[in-house]
């Protein structure tokens, strides 16, 4: 029996190698007909690493959203215009004044093709209130509403 070309991802080094040998596979310009099949596979495998050993859980939804915008390229007028927001509101996000609507989140979550739990997680504000004193700020979050 011969061994197989792929297998499942073990560790970080394979992670790498794998998303390396996907790239150069999209981006050629090859005619062979079961590449597609290789980079079917290569992907499902790749996802399947990414699902159990990346999670967003350690960044803030802000950090990320840095993160991506470095990883894009892109601008503020860019995010503005992605999602209909102000240039004012879209500043005010960004360090941390205001907390991302759920319009932004579905937004933010669409354009960049994650999940949008990935920027509907908790954070800390820095409201004007208490922006004067050294490390004081508000949460962002989800709100309860107790019934009775």
């Amino acid at each position: 029996m011969s061994e197989l070309k792929y297998k499942v991802i073990k560790n970080k080094t394979q992670y790498k190698e794998y998303t390396r040998i996907l790239k150069d596979l999209v981006f050629s310009n090859s005619k062979v007909p079961r590449i597609g099949d290789e980079i079917d596979l290569l992907t499902l495998l790749i996802e399947k690493w990414d699902a159990e050993h990346n999670t967003f859980e350690e960044v803030d939804p802000i950090r990320l959203l840095h993160s991506f915008i470095a990883d894009h390229k892109l601008k503020s007028k860019d995010l503005v215009e992605i999602l209909g927001i102000s240039k004012g509101y879209l500043s005010e996000i960004l360090h941390y004044k205001k907390g991302l609507s759920k319009d932004v989140i579905r937004k933010l979550a669409a354009h960049f093709k994650v999940s949008q739990e990935a920027f509907n997680r908790p954070y800390k504000l820095v409201t004007p209130i208490n922006a004067h004193l050294k490390n004081a700020s508000v949460m962002n979050t989800k709100k309860r509403i107790a019934i009775a």
